[in-house]
Parts: C-alpha cells; structure tokens; sequence
C-alpha cells in the first residue's frame, strides 16, 4: 500500500499558460450565435468533454476549462484554491466570446461561479450558469474527501466510488502516478471551498440539474442555487447517480440547449 502523500507547498508561478491551453475552442461553424464555456470535474481533464462537440448545434461554440496540472498546463504548479482554477480561465476566455454559458460539472460548478463572478466584475457576464451535481456555493461540502488523510489506494477506492475516472487509468501504475497528483489537489480544494460574500451573488438565470440517486450531493443541496441569483433559477433531475449524465448524457445536453436556446433568442 502507498504511503500518504501530502499536497506541495506554494510553489513559484510558472511561465504564463497559452490561453489555448487553458481554454479549448472545439471545432464548429464560423458563425456561432452563443458560446459554452464547460469546466470540468475534481481531477477532471478538458480531453473528458471533446466529445460533447458532436451532440451540440453547430452553431454553439464549446469552450473547455484545463486545468493546471493536466494536458498541455502539466508542467505547472498544482492548484492550491479556487482562484487557481478559475482566474486563468476568465483571464484566457476569447476576446470575441459575447454571448456565453457557463456550465460546470460537481466542482466544476464552483469554478464555474466563480469565473461568472469574474467576468461580471469585468463587465463581461455571462448569459446564464449551468451547474451540475454541485452543492450551492455557499454551502459546507457535505461529503468531503480529505485527500490528505488518504493513502493513494484509499484515494483510487474514493475516486473509484464516486464514478467519473476510467478505472483502466487509476489501475495503470505509471498513469495512476501522473493523475493522483491533481485529483488530490482537486479534492482539497473542493472540501475547502465555501462562499462567504453576500447574496444574490449573480446578475443571470442559473439552472441547476442533478441526479436522483446522486449520494454526494442530494437534492436539497441543489435547490439551494436558487438563492445566488436575483434572475430566473429552474432545477432538473435526472435519474442517476453523481456522474448521471455518462448514461443520459443526450438527455442533459437537451436540457443545456434548452437553456442556450432561451438565452439567445
């Protein structure tokens, strides 16, 4: 059994990432009415979302949230907060991004508040926010990890439980040593995070969907998104546990476009 490893310390920033390597601009028509900025999962990689490409109008433009630790950012220093995830992906949003979604999965849905956050401050906000299988911000992680405490095998056995991660990659030793490291840091983050600022919080619609059998995060948790935003909040629920969309993913995207439609018409 691996012994327990602990996240670095503050680490010297590195050379500032490429904005493509921080946000990914999936292929689709030249002219597009709206743009999906989607941020990834806890230990969540960009590569994990490509495929929504090809289920998307055309004529909406997927942007994909990497992280630091990961993909083409691998090099450099682990995420130690929020701020980490989600202001080099504000800064790094293309110029010409005007009408735009933001959509998160778990703690991706954190990030996704708070890159909203950040381009309202900018004068730039977003249309509306889709959060996923995510608590309100707000809220105390009700199921924390605390990678710290866990030995790897006890981390894979958590990962494992909460679905999400090919089992392939966390059972491949030399793999499971490149993503241990982010998933860990990842999951600090999300056990830590909590907004303390005022409420409502947001100037645009928020939709919040879940899933029905979803042990990490119950229903009541996502409801609680209503109280972010001084516009329209609407909740759908999906049958399924935490990662819900992997078995009704046309079913979630149906509900996304739906969004993406009412806010561009």
């Amino acid at each position: 059994m691996s012994s327990v490893q602990h996240l670095p310390g503050p680490a010297p920033l590195a050379a500032a990432a490429a904005a493509d390597d921080v946000v990914w601009r999936l292929p689709g028509e030249a002219r597009t009415r709206t743009s999906l900025l989607v941020l990834p999962h806890a230990g969540g990689n960009a590569h994990g979302y490509a495929g929504w490409r090809g289920l998307l109008p055309a004529d909406v433009r997927l942007l994909v949230g990497q992280y630091p630790g990961r993909g083409a950012r691998f090099s450099e220093p682990l995420p130690l907060g929020i701020d980490d995830l989600a202001a080099p992906i504000a800064e790094c949003l293309p110029e010409d991004t005007g009408d735009l979604v933001v959509l998160g999965h778990s703690m991706g849905s954190l990030v996704a508040f708070e890159v909203a956050r950040a381009l309202t401050a900018r004068g730039r906000p977003p249309r509306a926010l889709i959060a996923s299988a995510c608590r309100a911000p707000f809220l105390a992680n009700p199921s924390r990890v605390e990678p710290e405490r866990l030995t790897d095998d006890a981390l894979v056995a958590a990962i494992k439980s909460r679905g999400g991660t090919d089992d392939a990659v966390l059972e491949e030793p030399e793999l499971r040593e490149i993503v241990l490291p982010s998933i860990r840091a990842d999951f600090a983050i999300d056990d830590a995070y909590r907004f303390t600022g005022p409420l409502p919080a947001l100037g645009c619609p928020v939709t919040v969907v879940g899933g029905a059998e979803d042990p990490i995060v119950p229903v009541e948790a996502l409801a609680a998104w209503s109280d972010l935003t001084d516009r329209d909040a609407a909740m759908t629920v999906l049958p399924g546990g935490h990662f819900y969309f992997q078995s009704r993913l046309e079913e979630f995207l149906s509900v996304v476009t739906g969004v993406v439609d009412a806010r561009s018409a």
